[in-house]
């Protein structure tokens, strides 16, 4: 064999090497790719996915109380003609990842809440709250402290994003070595320390400067507000970071 053919068989060689290589590399990327989209994915838990609600029940009770909430066009809907119940997780949450949609009726009210415990007679006595409003016909939404996407009482939104009457709104809140962040379609609207001395000092000037209970937990469960009027919640999910 000449001394040109056994170059070009060594060529040969090395281009396929490197073909192989390259395959190889390709395929090892898209499986990891996948298999992290698939592990992510797992860890959320559906707590209510437009037909069934899991792992949720009614404040201070065993079950979930449905002589006080429905299932309604794959929303979990208040009913308004019984006496409203708050409805929070089995399960407790220290760092986490919570998204859900909500919409209310005109001059609607209710509340997510996180780190909440029952040692008070209603949920709101534990724990911090982001508001669910209409903002023009409520009264709170002449406060920006007490507006939609607010930190109930303590800290206002950056910005107003709230979407009109009968469309859902998009709420998304992390919480990660007691960082709190409000997001609210898609917009990060506040964000604070939970427990530092400058949220201390916000509580003491605020409505909750007497409760014993309120945000003295570094996990707890997930509430929704109940007693407000009618509401409407889907797609909610959470899962621990």
């Amino acid at each position: 064999m000449s001394l040109s053919q056994l170059l070009q068989k060594e060529n040969g060689i090395q281009k396929l090497i490197k073909t192989s290589v390259t395959k190889t590399t390709v395929t090892f990327l898209i499986l990891f790719f996948f298999t992290g989209c698939n592990t992510q994915s797992k860890n959320w838990i559906i707590l209510f996915d437009g037909k069934n609600v899991k792992g949720l029940r009614g404040y201070k009770m065993e079950n979930f109380p449905w002589d006080n909430w429905k299932v309604e066009d794959g929303t979990l809907k208040t009913l308004v003609n019984e006496k409203g119940v708050d409805i929070i997780s089995k399960e407790k949450y220290k760092d986490f990842e919570l998204e859900l949609e909500w919409k209310v009726q005109s001059g609607g009210n209710s509340g997510i809440f996180y780190f909440a415990n029952e040692k008070g007679n209603h949920i709101w006595q534990s724990a911090p709250e982001m508001q669910v409003l209409d903002n023009i016909v409520h009264i709170d939404g002449k406060r920006t402290i007490t507006s939609a996407g607010a930190l109930y009482d303590l800290i206002a939104p950056s910005v107003v994003v709230v979407k009109p009457i009968g469309e859902f709104n998009q709420v998304r809140i992390v919480a990660k070595n007691n960082h709190i962040e409000h997001w609210l379609n898609e917009i990060k609207i506040l964000e604070y320390d939970y427990q530092s001395d400058n949220f201390k000092r916000l509580i003491a000037k605020s409505k909750f400067r007497d409760m014993p209970f309120f945000a003295n937990e570094i996990e707890g469960a997930i509430g929704l507000q109940g007693d407000h009027g009618e509401v409407w919640y889907k797609n909610i999910r959470i899962r621990k970071l």
